[in-house]
């Protein structure tokens, strides 16, 4: 038994054993000793109440005055229930107490499990269809009687049968065509922009400063550094917690975001109770402008809801539509995707910034089949519709940015649906990280200040030719003559950086002082304005004396190739691991670390190269056996090349700490998001001091 208990601690902040079985299906569990879906999702259900709730004698109870329901959270949605507040509060017979608007819209599609226990309600709220004016919408604002709370029908004892077997929600059925997204209502403030302001800043690096014209250079390197403007903070009028949905009131490009999220029968527990969670930090984060639509999949997919804002209205129907979800079935990843790609392709109003989360802990099973091959490879592509890969001819058009969770989640698969979809592949190691790994995603997402941004190249001098671009993950190409290359880029969140090497060659001079080598020239649009915009770098030049002298190179070059070249030991590392050569990765990864250590930015502590190391190490360790690179080392390595190839933060093992070396790409955005998300783990006044709708954080550590 000693062994299927652990501390969950870390997820809750608190000093709060939680069985959790190893098994998949929890259901011979006592209910006091699991976990329930909702019994996370609000600080306030963490008090030194018993696991077991106390029955009361009947099933439906008044909070009274100065009782202890009169200070709860309605775990559903996660706003105080309050005495006179204008709300009914219903309490069941297991004592658990709900706003009754909230636990009616609950119920109501066939869930009679206590939201915060699990225990079996034999009677439960029922509100007449009279009294719903709108319905399969949340009424707010509109007084609620005695009467629809004593309108309770009794329940039939259910049948005995596995959990993994509970009749799924009532489903509405869905249209055929997924043109009922919500209309767009956006500000006058969302079409202004300061004229003086610079969204992107070009600086160009030669690797040496001066070369002498005597010599010529075949592979002459110049590091071409990008960096978007910060967002402005601007202090929040309203000042308190609860009227935080938005993650600053400075203008910004509002967000369409479709999570497609696994509830196979694997995702029972603690897991869904705990992506539940997440699912509501994301709702309450998200601003009015902002559409959010909810994909469920399991062995089928369904949409629990259309692309609506995220107005008040708008998050309650969101939240109580996530805390009614219940796993069961397989894992059919590519439906999940579909549908998910089916909101994006036919809604009718479409907000700049547009993005799908995909989430699940297991592998499809009903879609990926082999290629051919000795041995044959999964074909990952048939994941993906058309709409999010954009075949070959075609730019990326919704990135994808994937989370596996825990050691049975299929990397592979992940990595390639956020590869080829232009996201990002994030690695939760633990369900505790889920809703930090979701606030780093989404603090970025929410912060996207240029997008379609394009990188040109030209040749300054008449005999210089490009050589390579070492782009990542970039779409990168070079001109027939030589003389002029392109890198797309896409969109930047605020703050973020991008790093591109450029090969060329240098010539001989007879008598020149200096070479003019490259100019650098930028096209992107302002999501804001929607106008295009471009910019050019000052021309890159290189002095050319007759003795150069001591060749001091770069850091700033030489740190990108350190970055470049642990990538490739990544990788090189990876596919060696998948023949089944451990040791031989292992070494890969150690020769790595050596040549790193010689570098010059070694040589100077240079942040990015320790972080290198520590990364390189990290990943040596989880090559220790077959077993540990099954269930972690594999995974661990994707997310990590994601990261480099796109020079993006990305959820890693069991941390997304933005003081750990490895979280080199994380912006103020995303480290904003993740104190915002520890604030609420924590639950305390004081931790929730800190989160304050602000972009305030220039003493940020930089990864450069």
């Amino acid at each position: 038994m000693g062994s299927k208990w652990r501390k969950a601690k870390l997820a809750l902040g608190l000093n709060l054993c939680v069985y959790v079985p190893r098994t998949l299906d929890d259901s011979a569990a006592p209910s006091s000793e699991r976990l329930s879906d909702a019994a996370l999702l609000s600080p306030t259900n963490w008090d030194s109440r018993p696991m077991t709730p106390t029955p009361s004698s009947n099933g439906l109870r008044l909070a009274k005055s100065g009782s202890k329901s009169s200070k709860q959270t309605c775990s559903i949605c996660l706003t105080k229930m309050k005495q006179g507040g204008g709300h009914a509060i219903f309490t069941a017979e297991c004592s658990h107490s709900f706003h009754f608007h909230c636990i009616s819209s609950n119920v109501k599609h066939g869930n009679q499990l206590c939201p915060v226990c699990r225990a079996k309600w034999k009677e439960i709220p029922f509100q007449a269809p009279t009294l719903d004016p709108q319905p399969g919408r949340a009424p707010v604002g509109w007084p609620q009687t005695d009467a629809m709370m004593t309108v309770v029908r009794r329940l039939p004892p259910p049948p005995r049968r596995d959990r993994r077997h509970v009749v799924p929600l009532l489903q509405v059925p869905e249209p055929s065509v997924f043109n009922d997204d919500e209309s767009l209502d956006l500000q006058p403030a969302f079409a202004e922009r300061s004229s003086g302001n610079k969204t992107v800043e070009i600086k160009t690096y030669p690797e040496m400063s001066a070369a002498s014209h005597f010599n010529s250079y075949d592979n002459f390197t110049v590091l071409v550094h990008l960096k978007a403007a910060a967002t402005v903070a601007r202090e929040n009028p309203r000042g308190n917690l609860a009227s935080l949905p938005q993650l600053s009131q400075t203008p910004r490009a509002p967000v369409d975001l479709v999570t497609v999220l696994d509830i196979s029968g694997s995702m029972a527990g603690t897991k869904l109770a705990l992506l539940k969670r997440a699912m509501g930090f994301v709702i309450q984060n998200l601003g009015s402008n902002d559409r959010l639509s909810v994909i469920a999949f399991s062995s089928t997919a369904r949409r629990l809801f259309s692309l609506r804002r995220m107005s008040d209205a708008g998050r309650q129907h969101a939240l109580q539509a996530v805390n009614s979800l219940v796993a069961n079935g397989g894992t059919n990843i590519a439906e999940g995707l579909r549908k998910g790609a089916k909101v994006m392709e036919e809604r009718r109003e479409k907000n700049p910034v547009a993005s799908i989360i995909l989430l699940s802990d297991g592998q499809d099973t009903y879609t990926v089949s082999g290629s051919s091959g000795n041995p044959p490879q999964p074909n990952y592509q048939l994941l993906l519709p058309l709409s999010i890969h954009g075949g070959d001819n075609a730019g990326f058009q919704i990135p994808v940015h994937a989370f596996g969770l825990g050691a049975d989640h299929d990397a592979s698969s992940m990595h390639s649906i956020s590869e080829i979809s232009g996201g990002t592949f994030s690695f939760i190691e633990t369900e505790a990280v889920i809703q930090d790994a979701f606030a780093q995603c989404i603090g970025g997402l929410l912060s996207v200040v240029v997008q379609e941004l394009q990188v040109g190249l030209e040749c300054m001098h008449p005999s210089i030719r490009l050589g390579s671009l070492k782009a990542g993950s970039y779409p990168s190409r070079v001109m027939a003559d030589t003389r002029s290359g392109f890198i797309d880029v896409g969109d930047l969140y605020a703050d973020e950086e991008r790093d591109f090497l450029v090969s060329i060659n240098v010539p001989a001079e007879s008598s020149m002082n200096q070479t003019s080598l490259l100019k650098v020239r930028c096209a992107y649009r302002d999501p804001l304005t929607k106008e295009m915009a471009t910019l050019e770098s000052e021309e890159v030049k290189l002095e050319r004396p007759e003795i150069s002298g001591e060749v001091v190179v770069s850091i700033e070059v030489d740190r990108q190739r350190n970055r470049l070249q642990a990538a490739e030991a990544m990788s090189q590392a990876r596919t060696t691991a998948e023949r089944g050569d451990l040791a031989g990765a292992a070494s890969i990864l150690e020769n790595c670390r050596r040549l790193l250590s010689e570098t010059v930015s070694a040589r100077s502590h240079d942040r990015l190269c320790i972080a290198l190391d520590a990364e390189l190490k990290e990943m040596q360790e989880r090559m220790a056996s077959r077993h540990v690179y099954e269930a972690s080392g594999r995974a661990y390595i994707l997310s990590g090349l994601s990261s480099h190839s796109w020079q993006r933060a990305t959820a890693r093992g069991d941390s997304t700490d933005g003081s750990s070396l490895v979280q080199s790409y994380q912006t103020p955005s995303m480290t904003e998001m993740l104190t915002r998300s520890q604030a609420t783990l924590l639950g305390s006044p004081s931790a929730q001091r800190l989160v304050q709708p602000l972009w305030s954080l220039g003493s940020q550590p930089k990864p450069r």
